[in-house]
């Protein structure tokens, strides 16, 4: 970095992002969006990270704890496969959250006070994609232990945890309900934020390594809970958070209206060239389109009615606009609850806050407009503002405001498994169910969280089951 000292480049060097593809050209195809920042500029990022006595990244930011500094360090010094061995020791798989992790270790960043962040999060994803084009990721089987783990589900936490609990040397078959696996990742976030040749290399390695997976099978349902336990030492669930928040308004049935998964399901569906119902297809084109729900859902559903040529789109949220910076009262490191636009608004997308949807108006069985309200905020809650009534033009309108508890999981049953007064899922030390030797992780027992959080949950699961198996 010529005459800059290592752990001053902060002082020298503007923090740099990725750029991304002009909006003319990529709202013609789903392909990802970002353009990787070239070695060279990588590696004068890197000389941005301070390495500060007390990194807040690691230690307070990344859930799965992620060596930041130290994997930051080598990239630095050219160290790319030690980056590699230091970011494997903590993450299973770097290229996914480097991809879709919102960074908290970059929201936690010593240089946040006074300075920009490190770019962590674009730096992890390089150091993953380097490590596949050199030829050092490969698979890693553990010595057979004898032992044999059923993992249900396929997404972030499932695949973390099959993966450790291979490597560890049990024999780990995966139940996936769906056709193809991969869970939220494969059929919840856009291709153009998440390339599905992605995971399947992934995939490749852990077959390698010694995982089975069986797709098209719902536990619980095609085959019964006392049938998995009877067959594996272990069943650890990870079945996801699948049921969404819905909207409890009058004439919620009109057509027209849909779950925020179900577009997303089949924009998935359609780039693999599956076939779709008439009467279940989504056509955004040449409509008027509503999301209900301002986070990274709704925004996910907007990059594809852009791409699918909707005649306009507006994002709705219940909340009040976030502010540009940082309030007093949401100091560093926690995360700052600011303005975020996503990829897919800068590609034209209107946003309206402090909305309360009140109705849905429609025409021969078909939304047309929703009836709204403006609101305002106070420390009981909203009110709404007087006079404040409009109409959204709406033929169409996804729901994206969360997920519940699935209270009602035919998992809850076959298993057997107790349930608390809120009938929520009973579990000790995290993860531990009533039912002996059966574990549960991710969001079917966190709730709906980060992908990030997932993979940690998943591996802490794993831990566990592991230590079951084996009687220690």
């Amino acid at each position: 970095m010529g005459s800059i000292p290592k752990h001053a480049g902060f002082f020298h060097i503007p923090r740099r992002q990725q750029d991304y593809r002009p909006v003319e050209q990529r709202v013609g195809d789903f392909d990802w969006v970002e353009l990787p920042l070239p070695e060279k500029e990588v590696a004068a990022q890197a000389n941005r990270c301070m390495d500060c006595g007390v990194p807040f990244c690691h230690a307070f930011g990344c859930p799965l704890g992620n060596r930041v500094p130290d994997y930051i360090d080598e990239v630095y010094h050219g160290n790319w496969q030690k980056a590699l061995d230091l970011l494997h020791s903590t993450n299973n798989f770097p290229e996914f959250t480097g991809r879709v992790c919102p960074a908290l270790c970059e929201a936690s960043c010593t240089l946040s006070l006074g300075y920009e962040p490190t770019i962590c999060k674009h730096i992890e994803m390089q150091i993953a994609e380097r490590g596949w084009q050199e030829g050092w990721i490969k698979p890693e089987p553990g010595a057979s232990s004898g032992r044999s783990v059923a993992v249900i589900g396929s997404g972030p936490a499932g695949l973390a945890a099959a993966q450790q609990l291979a490597r560890s040397g049990h024999q780990v078959t995966v139940f996936e309900q769906s056709d193809r696996l991969g869970g939220m990742l494969r059929y919840g976030i856009p291709n153009f934020k998440l390339e599905k040749w992605i995971i399947d290399r992934r995939l490749e390695q852990m077959v390698s390594e010694g995982v089975r997976f069986e797709t098209e099978v719902a536990v619980g349902q095609d085959i019964s809970g006392r049938y998995i336990r009877k067959n594996f030492d272990a069943v650890l669930i990870a079945a996801g958070s699948s049921r969404p928040r819905d909207l409890p308004v009058p004439n919620r049935e009109l057509s027209g209206i849909h779950f925020a998964m179900e577009l997303l399901t089949q924009q998935t569906r359609l780039l693999c060239g599956d076939p779709v119902a008439e009467e279940e297809f989504i056509d955004p084109e040449g409509r008027d389109v509503v999301v209900i729900g301002g986070g990274d859902t709704g925004a996910d559903c907007v990059g594809p009615c852009i791409r699918r040529g909707a005649k306009s789109i507006t994002q709705i949220e219940l909340l009040g606009e976030p502010p540009a910076g940082r309030k007093v009262s949401n100091p560093w490191p926690e995360w700052p609850v600011i303005l975020r636009t996503a990829s897919s608004h800068e590609e034209g997308c209107r946003r309206l806050w402090s909305v309360l949807t009140k109705e849905c108006y429609g025409k021969d069985g078909r939304v047309r407009q929703l009836g709204c309200a403006q609101i305002s905020w106070n420390d009981q809650g909203f009110s709404e503002v007087p006079g404040s009534d409009f109409l959204l033009d709406a033929d169409l309108v996804f729901l994206s405001m969360g997920f519940i508890p699935d209270k009602e999981s035919t998992l809850i049953s076959s298993f057997q498994l107790e349930t608390d007064q809120r009938g929520m899922l009973f579990t000790e030390d995290g993860c531990r169910t009533s039912a002996p030797g059966v574990f549960v992780t991710g969001d079917f027992v966190t709730g709906p969280s980060l992908v990030v959080r997932a993979l940690q949950h998943g591996r802490l699961a794993a831990e566990e089951v592991d230590r079951f198996v084996r009687g220690v």
